[in-house]
């Protein structure tokens, strides 16, 4: 097992079998604490749900429902309300799993933000694009799928195919982009907690030992309220919303199919 304690770096622990067998530990632990939470909340959220005068968490919760409906009916179809429990439990799941950076690491050291490993958000993005092809499919047929690589649609045939790979390119990306933008914001931020905490060590001549502990605290309390909180919920908000972009991009090319 090889341990790593620098900031933004992930222990990990191999069962003896090779890459595919080694583990971020921490990233598990806190992967499983995130479901966990995201499930009890979920149940929580079922329990307050009232016929008649609701709850104030059913009022919160059937004002975000409303929102995403109408998002949904905006930017994708009237149809595809089946996006909703997907991209509802995408948002908790990963405002869970970027809050729990909010956990002390020297008494949680084997907790962290679990979206601060690639692996994890990688595994996320790659569902999202799995489901978002399924539906192209399902909504255009093989026929119509293909040819939404051959877009700008109002340009001749011969012309469409150059641009054929470009769009077999971003298609084949797609995943990458929507991993590493959740995991950058998030790595970036345990860096800088990491970087904020060490602040207690050093030896400044004005406030001295006890005054940098006190200023490092300081900061770091200031700092983790804006980027756990405040960036965990604008990021799990932004990977949501992209994912319901792609599912609208997945239809493209349907009117021409009509027409």
């Amino acid at each position: 097992m090889h341990l790593d304690s620098s900031a933004g770096t992930h222990p990990t622990i191999d069962i003896g079998c090779g890459t595919l067998c080694t583990f971020n530990y921490d990233s598990v632990i806190s992967s499983v604490l995130a479901v966990v939470v995201t499930l009890g909340v979920a149940f929580w959220l079922r329990s307050q749900l009232r016929e008649g005068e609701p709850t104030k968490a059913q009022a919160i919760f059937e004002w975000g429902y409303d929102q995403l409906r109408a998002l949904i009916k905006t930017n994708v179809s009237d149809d595809a309300l089946f996006i909703i429990p997907l991209a509802m439990t995408l948002f908790l799941y990963i405002l869970v799993a970027n809050w729990i950076e909010i956990f002390p690491l020297a008494f949680f050291p084997f907790l962290h933000g679990a979206n601060a490993d690639l692996n994890q958000t990688l595994a996320l993005a790659l569902v999202v694009i799995a489901v978002v092809q399924w539906y192209s499919v399902r909504t255009l047929g093989w026929r119509g799928y293909l040819r939404r690589f051959t877009k700008p649609f109002e340009l001749p045939v011969p012309v469409r195919v150059i641009f054929t790979p470009l769009n077999i390119l971003e298609e084949a990306v797609k995943p990458l982009t929507l991993s590493l933008r959740l995991f950058g914001n998030i790595f970036a931020g345990a860096v800088m907690i990491g970087l904020i905490a060490s602040l207690a060590n050093l030896q400044l001549p004005l406030v001295g030992t006890v005054g940098a502990t006190i200023l490092g605290s300081l900061v770091l309390v200031i700092w983790k309220a804006f980027d756990v909180i405040f960036i965990g919920f604008i990021q799990a908000f932004i990977f949501m919303l992209l994912t319901v972009i792609y599912f609208g991009a997945a239809r493209e090319g349907l009117e021409h199919e009509h027409h």
